[in-house]
């Protein structure tokens, strides 16, 4: 039956059913398409024979909301949402957010704050030992204990305040399927503990084979040098194929035992699950609204692997997906091309061919689907390893099929492209034919900065190397004749970061002539190394100390340097220059970042810094004249 799944009592008893064998409660607008979460799930379990039903953004006010399906058979499966709900909520200044992309008509306010706990909690109220089962990137990042950024808190494993059974964590098919099967034979959701990819409630820890045991909660709590140890445990205990079991201990009787993580998708496996059934749009009922905005991103993008070997320290992909690259065939993602060159809304342009990384088509060395990944050590920084493999032959000759396919006008990458990856690769073709048919007039990378002690923290290539990556980018696209611009993606306030490397950064941005629309403040989301920085001042790759921007006002002269052109931040960036004795840069002279104030000139000692003074209107010029003349002499 080619539908939507159902989401009332009226849609089960068209498809002649009397009860669901789950119910799935999901923070976001049902959308049938699988760069939905949920929507690989469920179509998932009805592929291997089970009944789903929907219920999208329950009232978490009203307990009515959640028996609209009635009892499931074998129990609820739980997810906030594609992103955490909080973060979906607030700005990294914890504002509230004016939209909401995944709710029909970007409408704010559909889901609650710390939605997995909030509808499970729901859950119980009418349903007291019916399984529950939670996923999804809230529950995956949240497994164990973790600082939580909004509360300002170390907060327990959601397991224990959403009161679930299982959760489980990665992107969720083998685990769900496996658990699905055990309930469906009636084994008791208690005895479930044996999958991977999940955690899970014990009593005790003992049994568990080659356990690695972390601190218990109360220490990584109270201490955040061992916050930082347990973390750097977690982290390098995230491949499947060398991972051990993670025990936390909350009491004597209450242990948070963590599974080894689920096997990568095989090939063949990927293609099968984006070839399901999906609907490739949100439900009808919310037409009238205008329907979800989040759509309109994928519709016409495809999907092309999953996972990231990049290892950059804020992002939560390690934790996630996991550092080996999964792929779906040529053959796979060219059929579903041809079916988006169908929609009635297709105007001939696939927006998109990638995942978290565009131009990762592989594992990053051969060793990885026997042996795992190195657990302390990544595959490209500080520097390339030397068994990396730099190919980009397989994803060209993808975007070569996709180009000539009928209808399709063009094909862009608009994924992250890893520069230094590129730029490490000897072959140009993929670079060139990049820049000749797959860029629409701009293209992102991430530098994130330019400082080499900050972009250290970050995991990213030094300054070096994204200057070689725009050099062979500008002379590609002069030698085509093309006028193709890079827009750099550029955070402030990352630990490492303080004043000095932000004013470095702007005078970087002066020098290129370029001022970002857009700066993205530096978010502590959970489960990134980036995080337990901000959190505890500490690398816990090293355990060294880590200056960390904490201060609001800080944190906004930081941004304001970076965006110093704006004359709404002229004062900020006034105070941020004087703060970190970098007023040579206020002046007249073209490395000056901005001018004196009006009546006042920058008068400068012998170090380069210095401060204002009045002068009346009749030596006003003559003397800003000198200033700048002596600041010239001096460089």
């Amino acid at each position: 039956m080619e539908d939507f799944l159902p989401i009332s009592r009226e849609d089960m008893e068209k498809r002649g059913w009397k009860q669901c064998d789950f119910v799935y409660v999901i923070g976001d607008a049902y959308v049938d398409h699988p760069s939905f979460g949920h929507a690989i799930i469920s179509r998932l379990l009805e592929a291997h024979g089970y009944k789903v039903g929907i219920i999208s953004q329950p009232d978490w006010r009203q307990k009515e909301s959640i028996t609209i399906l009635g009892e499931p058979r074998l129990g609820f499966l739980v997810m906030g949402g594609n992103m955490d709900s909080m973060v979906n909520h607030y700005s990294v200044s914890k504002r509230r957010r004016e939209k909401d992309a995944f709710t029909p008509g970007g409408v704010m306010g559909k889901r609650p704050d710390y939605a997995t706990i909030v509808y499970c909690n729901l859950i119980r109220q009418s349903y007291k030992h019916i399984p529950i089962l939670i996923g999804g990137i809230e529950a995956s990042l949240r497994r164990l204990a973790h600082y939580d950024y909004w509360s300002n808190k170390v907060k327990r494993s959601i397991l224990l305040d959403s009161g679930a059974d299982i959760l489980m964590y990665g992107m969720g098919e083998k685990s769900v399927i496996e658990i699905a099967d055990a309930l469906d034979n009636q084994i008791a959701v208690e005895d479930i503990t044996y999958v991977d990819g999940t955690v899970y409630k014990a009593k005790s820890a003992e049994h568990i084979y080659n356990i690695q045991m972390l601190p218990d909660f109360y220490t990584v709590r109270d201490n955040k040098k061992e916050y930082a140890k347990s973390f750097y445990k977690q982290y390098c205990n995230t491949d499947p194929f060398t991972a051990r079991p993670l025990a936390e201990m909350y009491s004597s009787n209450c242990y948070i035992v963590q599974n080894t993580p689920a096997k990568p998708l095989t090939q063949e496996e990927m293609d099968r699950v984006y070839e399901l059934p999906y609907m490739r749009t949100f439900h009808p009922i919310y037409q009238k609204a205008g329907g979800v905005p989040a759509i309109e991103e994928v519709k016409f993008s495809l999907v092309s692997n999953r996972g990231c070997f990049g290892g950059c320290s804020f992002c939560a992909l390690t934790f996630h997906q996991g550092r080996i690259i999964q792929t779906r065939s040529h053959e796979s993602i060219v059929r579903e091309a041809k079916k988006i060159t169908e929609d009635k809304d297709f105007k001939g342009y696939i927006h998109d061919v990638g995942g978290p990384t565009a131009n990762f088509r592989h594992t990053s060395c051969h060793k990885q689907w026997t042996k795992g990944v190195c657990p302390d050590r990544q595959c490209l920084f500080p520097k390339p390893c030397a068994n990396l493999t730099v190919d980009h032959s397989d994803y060209l000759q993808l975007l070569r099929k996709l180009r000539k396919l009928p209808g399709v006008k063009k094909v862009f990458v608009r994924s992250g492209i890893r520069f230094d990856y590129l730029i490490y690769d000897k072959d140009d073709s993929f670079m060139r034919e990049l820049v000749e048919h797959h860029i629409s007039g701009q293209l992102k990378v991430a530098p994130e900065h330019i400082s080499d002690s900050v972009l250290s923290k970050m995991g990213k290539p030094s300054r070096e190397v994204y200057e070689r990556f725009i050099k062979k980018y500008n002379k590609l696209n002069q030698q085509m004749g093309k006028n193709q611009f890079v827009v750099p993606y550029l955070m402030s306030s990352h630990p490492g970061s303080t004043l000095k490397e932000a004013i470095e950064l702007s005078e970087y941005l002066r020098d290129l002539g370029y001022m970002p629309q857009q700066v993205q403040d530096f978010y502590p989301t959970p489960s990134t190394i980036s995080t337990c920085m901000y959190y505890t001042g500490l690398d816990p790759r090293t355990m060294e100390e880590v200056y960390v921007a904490k201060n609001p006002h800080e944190k906004a002269m930081q941004r304001a340097l970076i965006q110093y052109r704006n004359p709404k931040n002229e004062e900020l960036v006034r105070e941020a220059l004087a703060k970190g004795g970098r007023e040579d840069l206020i002046g007249y002279d073209k490395k000056c970042l901005i001018r004196p104030r009006k009546g006042k000139t920058t008068v400068f000692n012998g170090h380069g810094s210095g401060g204002t003074s009045s002068l009346s209107k009749k030596n006003t010029k003559k003397k800003t004249i000198r200033n700048v003349h002596k600041k010239a002499g001096r460089k």
